[in-house]
């Protein structure tokens, strides 16, 4: 309601001051009325645009300005009559060019540049000289990101690229009931994250219309911003590992944390199911760590106690392998 009283107060004022200060007639009248139209439509614009928006805009005018006018300078130090008649001649609209062109580059970068932390040049800044984290939809789905980062042994600026929200919402909305479920399981870790005060989440809006596949968009992104990218998905971090990204992997993470077998020691396994060779019994640990019982088919439905033998490790998980005692 108020603003509403300021527009009518300013089709009033700016109007009967035009009257007054121009000419004392309709023509007068029109022109302050068409002033008011104009800086209404500025206000309205205003209010549809962001403030970090603007605040680049204003930015990238003043350097534009100070970039034409350093031209100009620069011509005219050079002392060549035509070159200096023909900047005089169109100094303005030079001026308007370069203004133009701050205001673009500054609207168009304002993203990359809102990555940079507020106190990056503080000394002792705790984000100072750490990578950005890019974060794939394999990650906010598993869920375990948000353990990750309440413990604090993740640390620096979190990025959220826009199309891996756009793929999460996708699946979001899917048919599938599974996908669905995860998906929006995904969407409040997001929120959770954004609610905790020791972690800067930032959405990032750059997109790579010429790549299809968010993998390969997220390895460009990557190289772009010189930062990391967290995931669990394996296919991506063989593929980024090969492009020299730097990949932190939840699960590499999840098997380093899980307690070591060395062959020898023994174990109480619960036998579950038959292997895939001959006479094999395949059990799980607590952690999910599978166990490959050698002869151990025979044990199905039953604890054992086995002795280790060997143990193999990747990005997919841990299996152990052992042999009744």
């Amino acid at each position: 309601m108020f603003i509403w009283i300021i527009r009518a107060l300013l089709v009033i004022i700016i109007p009967f001051f035009s009257w007054l200060q121009i000419s004392r007639d309709i023509k007068s009248v029109f022109i302050g009325l068409a002033i008011a139209a104009v800086i209404i439509g500025i206000e309205l614009l205003i209010t549809m645009v962001p403030l970090d928006t603007l605040v680049a805009a204003g930015i990238g005018v003043v350097l534009g300005f100070i970039v034409g006018h350093l031209i100009e300078y620069g011509i005219f130090s050079l002392g060549n009559l035509t070159l200096s008649e023909i900047i005089e001649k169109y100094s303005i609209l030079i001026k308007l060019v370069m203004m133009f062109l701050g205001l673009l580059v500054a609207v168009k970068k304002k993203q990359e540049v809102d990555l940079l932390d507020k106190n990056i040049l503080s000394p002792g800044s705790k984000n100072s000289g750490q990578q950005p984290n890019i974060v794939d939809t394999s990650v906010i789905i598993d869920g375990r990101i948000s353990d990750i980062c309440a413990t604090k042994f993740l640390s620096g600026l979190l990025i959220i690229p826009q199309f891996v929200l756009d793929e999460l919402q996708k699946l979001a909305d899917s048919s599938d009931a599974n996908k669905r479920i995860r998906a929006r399981r995904g969407l409040e870790i997001l929120h959770k994250l954004q609610g905790d005060p020791n972690v800067t989440v930032k959405i990032y809006e750059k997109d790579y219309p010429a790549l299809k596949d968010v993998d390969a968009k997220l390895v460009v992104l990557a190289k772009d911003l010189d930062g990391v990218v967290l995931t669990t998905d394996f296919n991506l971090n063989k593929i980024a590992t090969l492009q020299g990204v730097t990949v932190l992997n939840v699960n590499d993470l999840a098997n380093a944390l899980k307690p070591i077998y060395l062959p020898g020691e023994t174990m109480i396994v619960y036998v579950v199911k038959e292997g895939k060779e001959h006479d094999q019994g395949v059990g799980y640990l607590d952690d999910g760590t599978m166990v490959v019982v050698e002869d151990g088919k025979k044990f199905i439905g039953r604890k054992m106690e086995v002795i280790v033998t060997s143990a193999l490790q990747t990005s997919a998980g841990r299996m152990i392998f052992t042999r009744p005692r």
